[in-house]
């Protein structure tokens, strides 16, 4: 049998078509493979997507030359203002052969995967998962503010009370608001969703807590029932494939609502100049704005 094809993201149908039976292996993708679990030597080819952080990029592709036998082909692709041209020197400094195309506003890299590729386990290393000292929690590059505070975290951190009963934190992260809420006695449970499995992996091991649930999906569609939540805590994402959509917040505000039984209240922290009031309004009896600074505000809506 032959081995399938490594698929890494969705790259721009215009120009790839997905191969057939080919193995998706994004962490934004619920139902994909853990690229950082899977046996090495397990595919013949790959076509990446490849992710804007250099760091998380370089551990991507030292990780594709990992799984891949000598010879095998590597498409990888990224556009020009998101990290494209960044491809071919890290493919290169791999021991890759290159060849670095420009299409329609999207730098296309071909190579084969060497013999004896070089520099791999660094990159690695340099793009795995870690506990930060600065954070004093676990992360890894290309979660959410992996690296340093979330300024809108911090102030909902500042403004929400002490919880209780059941509840949720929808985009989790690495799970600092979920701690923030497990201070509580009060709080009997906390469902932590996010869509990133590296962040979920995260949050597993800084919330070491029994009353805490981890779930890998996408908010938007999860299969839950209505009413069964006390509180819902949230920094809701408002970026899509590195766009700005504020559909995305709006919908995790409508989540939150459906998800909360009467009383229950929904803590949001969000940037500034995101319109959210109006699907706040219009899907909570009470909305009061608790926060506002350095470009960040907090709403308690009440249901």
């Amino acid at each position: 049998m032959t081995p399938p094809v490594l698929l890494y993201g969705q790259p721009p149908p215009a120009l790839f078509r997905e191969p057939e039976g080919a193995v998706q292996v994004s962490p934004l993708d619920p139902g994909g493979v853990d690229l950082a679990e899977t046996p090495e030597v397990a595919f013949a080819s790959a076509l990446i997507l490849a992710p804007p952080g250099r760091l998380e990029r370089e551990w991507v592709l030292a990780r594709t030359l990992q799984l891949l036998p000598p010879g095998a082909r590597i498409i990888a692709l990224a556009p020009n203002d998101r990290g494209g041209s960044r491809i071919a020197p890290a493919l290169r400094a791999f021991g890759c052969e290159v060849t670095d195309e420009p299409r329609r506003r999207q730098r296309i890299c071909r190579t084969l995967r060497p013999a004896h590729p070089v520099g791999l386990d660094i990159a690695l290393e340099a793009g795995g998962p870690r506990l930060d000292p600065r954070l004093g929690l676990w992360t890894q590059p290309g979660v959410f503010s992996w690296d340093r505070p979330d300024p809108g975290t911090a102030l909902l951190l500042g403004a929400a009370p002490a919880l209780r009963g059941r509840g949720a934190d929808l985009g989790c992260g690495i799970g600092v608001l979920a701690l923030h809420a497990l201070e509580s006695p009060e709080v009997s449970t906390i469902e932590l969703w996010d869509l990133d499995r590296r962040a979920i992996a995260c949050a597993r091991r800084n919330v070491a807590d029994a009353r805490a649930s981890f779930h890998h999906g996408d908010v938007r569609r999860m299969a839950q029932g209505g009413g069964d939540l006390d509180f819902v805590i949230m920094n809701p994402p408002f970026h899509d494939g590195g766009r700005e959509d504020r559909a995305l917040g709006a919908a995790f505000i409508s989540v939150a609502a459906r998800r909360l039984g009467p009383g229950g209240v929904c803590w949001l922290t969000a940037n500034r100049h995101l319109p959210y009031e109006a699907t706040l309004a219009e899907a909570f009896s009470s909305v009061r704005l608790r926060a506002e600074t350095g470009g960040f505000k907090v709403y308690e809506a009440i249901r």
